[in-house]
């Protein structure tokens, strides 16, 4: 039996154990924040359009009351009469035929029935479907291990990192462990276990980290705390029911979310360096360093400027609303929001530039 069929069987033993970990970490009986008994969320397609609220000018005003068909649940084949409203966040203008999303519950023996939106769901299954066939047609083999990446994060974060913040443990300590977890694995599943991997996992975490403590220090030096964010009304109310530690959800935050770009960074600057030891084995350790900060100082540029356009763009709605309506210059730079966002796209962007110097010493270091 070769090494590698060995390696292969230790890695699905491995995996089958982190599996079951998982499902055990996972059995969690939750607290009832709101009592959902006897309502549920049900397919339906619109039969008949009872009563519509679109005026003669095309506007709609009010509620359309609208009969469904039920596709899906305890009365799938029923027909009820339902009310759908034309907000921007809940209902849907239905057409004869439409599928949508019904809200059921039964009071006094009826059913009660409300569209709570357009069915989705297809579409939205046919998007990630075909996110995932153009990365494995583009990247081949490589976009197989990448799509596989991806599912492991994704798993982490909704199957462990999640559960650990709802059991009351440190949402940062928890961030930490999972980057670890993720990066070590992806790392892993894109190049294998060699000094080009280990070097790109070691820098990635060291920048990630680097990005956390420079936004502690930012949020102490500010005066902004993870209590300062929208909502927090409706987080603190599910902290006291659940002992989950808010004031530390946006520092984990920050953590989880420089993790790409940083990891994007470390992989390419030791995959220079091992690729430039490769071409020219007597290259010494100094000058693979400074091949590998040469490589970096262009990317810095570009990443951080993704970083910052990326989280502009997620509060862009509050730069309009900034904007229309005139605010001053100190009351723009003193805003909790703006700050906030500030902190996330700077320790982000640090994390990218401290990445460049960890990665290219440690991979200089490997290879040589």
């Amino acid at each position: 039996m070769n090494k590698a069929v060995i390696r292969r069987g230790c890695l699905a033993f491995a995996g089958i154990l982190f599996l079951l970990f998982l499902y055990h970490f996972n059995q969690i009986e939750k607290v009832t924040l709101l009592e959902t008994e006897g309502r549920s969320f049900e397919k339906a397609v619109v039969e008949e359009i009872v009563q519509d609220n679109e005026t003669e000018h095309g506007n709609t005003v009010g509620d359309q009351q609208v009969l469904l068909r039920l596709l899906t649940g305890q009365y799938k084949g029923e027909t009820v009469e339902a009310i759908s409203s034309s907000g921007y966040l809940y209902g849907a203008h239905c057409t004869v035929g439409m599928k949508v999303i019904a809200i059921i519950s039964e009071s006094s023996g009826e059913l009660v029935a409300s569209v709570y939106s357009q069915n989705r769901e297809p579409m939205v299954l046919f998007m990630v479907a075909l996110f995932v066939a153009i990365i494995v047609l583009i990247g081949g083999k490589k976009g197989i291990s990448s799509v596989a990446a991806l599912g492991f994060t994704l798993l982490c974060i909704c199957f462990l990192f999640l559960p650990m913040i709802y059991k009351g443990i440190s949402p940062i300590g928890a961030a930490v462990l999972v980057i670890v977890i993720t990066t070590v694995a992806t790392m892993y599943l894109i190049d294998g276990l060699s000094a080009k991997s280990v070097a790109a996992m070691a820098g990635t975490i060291l920048g990630v980290v680097a990005a956390g403590v420079f936004a502690w220090i930012f949020g102490k030096l500010t005066g902004i705390t993870g209590y300062n964010v929208d909502d927090i009304e409706n987080l603190i109310y599910v902290q006291d029911m659940t002992g989950i530690r808010v004031g530390e959800l946006l520092f984990a935050g920050i953590l989880i979310a420089s993790l790409g770009a940083v990891m994007d960074v470390g992989m390419s600057i030791s995959a220079t360096i091992a690729e430039l030891k490769l071409k020219n084995p007597d290259m010494t350790a100094r000058e693979l360093f400074q091949s590998g900060m040469h490589v970096g100082k262009d990317m810095m540029g570009t990443m951080s400027n993704t970083l910052i356009l990326a989280f502009t763009g997620g509060s862009l709605n509050t730069l309009v609303y900034i904007y229309a309506y005139n605010y001053e210059y100190r009351q723009i730079v003193n805003m909790y929001s703006v700050g906030i966002e500030l902190m996330q796209g700077i320790s982000a962007s640090l994390g990218v530039v401290l990445t460049v110097p960890f990665t290219s010493l440690i991979a200089a270091w490997l290879q040589e």
